[in-house]
């Protein structure tokens, strides 16, 4: 089954939060099992703002190497906009962040397994598959 990764996985795995071991985990048996992960692009630029911001600009650029190093495929915005369509569906009807529209969005169109702690994903729990990570 594909697995999407949401933002919140990731940087509570690089951030060493009680979710990183299941992260860890799922990082491994992709690597294995040669089943990669999938994150959005957008996500993709969540994560690298969030450490511009918090951290810099280095750290976020350390954070993106390592991400490249991992086996995770960034799926980037296609022109035929089939994911952001599904995206700002999902944001016109739910209280929920843009950039986490586009990780719900990826999942749904893949009849994936999205991955998160992230409660914002609340709402979705009826339209989405969701492994929920300890937060």
């Amino acid at each position: 089954m594909t697995t999407v990764l949401d933002s919140w996985a990731l940087m509570a795995f690089f951030r060493g939060e009680p979710a990183a071991e299941d992260v860890e985990r799922l990082l491994h048996q992709a690597e294995t099992e040669g089943d990669g992960l999938l994150l959005t692009a957008v996500n993709w630029g969540e994560i690298y703002y969030c450490y511009c911001r918090t951290e810099s600009k280095e750290a976020a650029e350390d954070i993106s190497l390592r991400i490249a190093e991992m086996p995770i495929r960034i799926m980037p915005i296609s022109d035929d906009l089939v994911l952001v369509r599904q995206a700002a569906w999902f944001k016109a009807r739910n209280r929920i962040s843009y950039a986490d529209c586009f990780a719900a969005a990826l999942a749904k169109l893949t009849a994936g397994i999205l991955v998160t702690g992230d409660k914002e994903f609340r709402p979705l729990e009826k339209e989405l598959k969701i492994h929920w990570l300890a937060s």
